[in-house]
């Protein structure tokens, strides 16, 4: 079969041919159908060598969804062609944490070197995944497969770090989401659908703010030295209860720290390499709530589809073969993707 592969640090992508996995006890087998491109990939391609984590070549491809082709021995609770999609923080399934489906917050998957599909283990963007248990499966139950791809990380990610700040959302509330890439065009949609908040879209690009604009933000705004005064003006001067922040470099977070209301939400979700700082003196508000949340829970991950089957939520989508790949990668890179790449791998 074909695969996109990360074969050596500091090189680009390459498409290969490997071996079609066989499901051993209690694993499936998926034929993929959809799987999305994402900011963190180029951010694990940029490591150096010497800090790079996972063993090479590896198949990369975080948001998968396909159907099940074959299952090993054991496996009950997928059919043979259902249509599913991968939930990938995957955790020890034993723990608290997993117990509640929040295995992306399990405090022993690392000491037990279980790794996520793409990020350690191998990912999506190949013609068939190999997943290691069904609990990692959620049906689509109708949901388009390029629509339900890009959700199972950048509309999961964002619903989960949003659901964590719903008490201070509230009517009169204003939240602010700093970059409008694949994560952050589907929070604004996610906080249209969830939350009264008035919704505010900062970006460089016109293009990603025209799509912020389309898709329910009530205030686009250009992020340049003024933005976070232009928020503290549209806030009358109190700052917004909520900041995501989809990009996490030093000049977003600095736009961040300086447009939060006093006891609010600084979430910082991008990977840009910025740091906050914190703390008495640091120039946060009083009480201010700074997080990094990961992903998210397999129950959310349920949520967020069933709003795609609603209509409530729509990822804006480009869609790619295998082959080109490499190139959506180079172009993702260069910020000329609206919404999220997705990659179609038996197209």
């Amino acid at each position: 079969m074909k695969a996109l592969q990360y074969r050596r640090v500091g090189h680009a992508p390459e498409v290969v041919e490997v071996p079609v996995p066989e499901p051993g006890p209690g694993q499936v087998l998926l034929k993929v159908t959809a799987a999305g491109l994402c900011h963190s990939d180029l951010a694990v391609m940029g490591w150096p060598r010497e800090q790079f984590p996972y063993a090479l070549p590896m198949t990369l491809g975080h948001e998968g969804v396909g159907s099940v082709a074959a299952v090993g021995a054991g496996v009950t609770a997928v059919t043979e062609g259902e249509a599913v999609a991968v939930y990938g923080p995957w955790g020890c399934g034993r723990c608290p944490q997993c117990a509640e489906g929040k295995e992306n917050c399990c405090p022993y998957a690392a000491g037990l070197g279980i790794l996520p599909p793409g990020l350690g283990w191998p990912g999506a963007l190949a013609e068939y995944v190999l997943v290691d248990s069904p609990r990692h499966l959620v049906p689509l139950n109708g949901v388009d497969p390029v629509q339900a791809a890009p959700l199972t990380d950048a509309g999961l990610t964002p619903h989960h770090a949003i659901r964590r700040s719903l008490p201070k959302l509230l009517p009169g509330s204003t939240a602010v989401v700093i970059g409008v890439g694949g994560l952050g065009h589907l929070a604004v949609q996610l906080l249209r659908v969830l939350t009264p908040a008035r919704v505010v879209a900062v970006d460089m690009s016109k293009e990603k703010l025209e799509l912020a604009g389309k898709v329910g933000a009530h205030e686009t705004l250009f992020s340049d030295g003024e933005a976070a005064a232009r928020i503290r003006e549209l806030t009358g001067g109190t700052g917004a209860q909520v900041v995501l922040d989809f990009v996490g470099a030093e000049a977003t977070l600095a736009v961040a720290a300086a447009s939060v209301a006093v006891a609010g939400d600084v979430t910082v979700v991008g990977l840009g390499g910025g740091t906050l700082a914190v703390g008495f003196g640091s120039g946060l508000p009083f009480e201010v709530s700074a997080s990094f949340p990961y992903w998210g829970g397999r129950t959310e991950l349920m949520e967020v589809l069933e709003l795609a089957r609603q209509g409530a939520v729509s990822a804006h989508v480009e869609t790619f073969t295998l082959e080109q790949a490499p190139k959506a990668y180079e172009r993702l890179h260069a910020g000329d993707i609206n919404g999220r790449a997705v990659v179609l791998p038996h197209a």
